[in-house]
């Protein structure tokens, strides 16, 4: 769960960056693919993280 909503905020994020330095459509998509990529990878970590610990 932490993994799939890290996928749309990261998605969300990149998209609203791309927007705000006026990038066409096939900028927004880029920057949410890599922006969804990044923060899903950090919720791995994080689920890793928390499956050590507790």
């Amino acid at each position: 769960m932490i993994v799939i909503t890290a996928l749309i905020i990261g998605a969300a994020i990149g998209w609203w960056r791309a927007g705000k330095l006026g990038g066409t459509r096939a900028d927004r998509i880029q920057y949410a693919a890599v922006h969804a990529m990044g923060l899903a990878v950090l919720g791995v970590f994080l689920i890793v993280l928390l499956g050590r610990l507790g």
